[in-house]
């Protein structure tokens, strides 16, 4: 694994799967590697109610229900759609189920507005064609047409984003369970249909901000359960998710580096403020092109540690966390720039009067940041 850039969670939770496959006594849906009770154990970490001779740590944060609805959906016969805004966490949650179920969460078509049928469906071995012609053995499955076969799951994401063509060729999987291919001929024996085994389903993914991109029709809709992942705004939770990934990082880069806890602190009450002044706003031109997720808080921070690590005194600083979220916040000049002088001028520079404590350093560090920027 330390020789993968980014290993999938089938491969960076490894041990800790064979570990829960090894006591999981609870009933199997199909060809599921795991029982839902566990699916949902692994993904949510273990309690001390469980029983469990070792602990299982959480890995996606946020509501239980959500996770149970997603299971018992990929139970059923319909795919599932998890829909929300960029950052909260859709695309992780559905490779940890995948990872879960079928220990293969790499079954993914990317969608864009330039994926084709082929990509969900199958293409050819040019070469293969020439020499031998159109068989079974020079067709090439998609990733979608893999998982009919083994009986795992699919992955769709950004499923919005794709044609309304690709999107019909979906519902055609979701409502037969196969796919033609009319070039292998028609004839009895001629091997030229590719059944769903049981255990497959399409886990999809779709930005709620890309709504009017390409809108789901509505026999697609009637072939998936939704499932809405909200941001987190609670500070609680919030706060868990920035400290395991800050810890992950740390770890993923051999970085050893004070993070001070009231660093965090600030980090979360900045996003918090901000996302608030959004909410309060009178038109997209008065907020920041930022979705202002946790994923868009935690490159924020990344951004912060490797800078500190690499530049600075191998200790974070309140100057370089507000540099950080200055660049990594400001994608509209001179809006964004406005916005967060603003903030810096109205919220900052007072809390820093009446609290003291990292904002005045904060405060500084992102009056320079947009100085330069500007």
């Amino acid at each position: 694994m330390s020789d993968l850039l980014r290993a999938p969670a089938e491969i960076k939770y490894a041990e800790e799967l064979d570990w829960l496959e090894s006591v999981d006594d609870g009933p199997k849906p199909f060809s599921w590697r795991l029982s839902p009770k566990m699916v949902r154990l692994f993904i949510l970490g273990s309690e001390r109610a469980d029983g469990l001779d070792r602990e299982i740590v959480q890995k996606w944060f946020g509501d239980r229900s959500f996770v149970e609805r997603s299971i018992v959906t990929l139970a059923s016969d319909r795919g599932l759609l998890l829909i929300g805004d960029p950052g909260t966490g859709k695309s992780w949650l559905a490779e940890l189920l995948s990872a879960a179920i079928s220990r293969n969460s790499t079954l993914v078509v990317q969608g864009t507005a330039g994926t084709t049928e082929d990509h969900i469906k199958y293409s050819w071995n040019v070469s293969m064609v020439i020499a031998k012609g159109q068989s079974r053995e020079s067709m090439i499955p998609s990733p979608i047409m893999t998982a009919m076969e083994t009986g795992t799951i699919g992955r769709f994401e950004e499923l919005t984003r794709s044609t309304s063509d690709v999107q019909d060729a979906l519902i055609s999987i979701l409502s037969e369970k196969y796919v033609s291919v009319p070039e292998l001929g028609s004839g009895e024996g001629d091997d030229n249909i590719v059944f769903a085994k049981p255990g497959f389903s399409v886990i999809a993914t779709a930005n709620s901000r890309d709504r009017g991109v390409n809108d789901l029709s509505s026999a697609l809709k009637r072939r998936f359960n939704f499932v809405r992942i909200p941001v987190v705004t609670n500070k609680k939770s919030e706060a868990e998710i920035v400290r395991f990934r800050t810890e992950e990082l740390l770890r993923r880069h051999q970085i050893e580096l004070d993070v001070p806890p009231t660093l965090l602190d600030v980090l979360l009450q900045s996003f918090a403020d901000l996302r608030a002044s959004a909410a309060a706003a009178g038109s997209d031109d008065e907020k920041l092109e930022s979705a202002l997720s946790s994923a868009e808080q935690i490159g924020v921070l990344e951004d912060a540690i490797l800078h500190s690590n690499f530049f600075g005194e191998r200790a974070l600083t309140a100057r370089t966390l507000a540099s950080s979220l200055v660049g990594s916040l400001v994608r509209r000049e001179p809006e964004d720039l406005a916005i967060l002088n603003k903030y810096l001028h109205g919220v900052v520079e007072p809390r820093g009067k009446a609290e003291g404590g990292a904002w005045p350093e904060f405060l500084e560090g992102g009056r320079d940041a947009i100085a330069t920027l500007a």
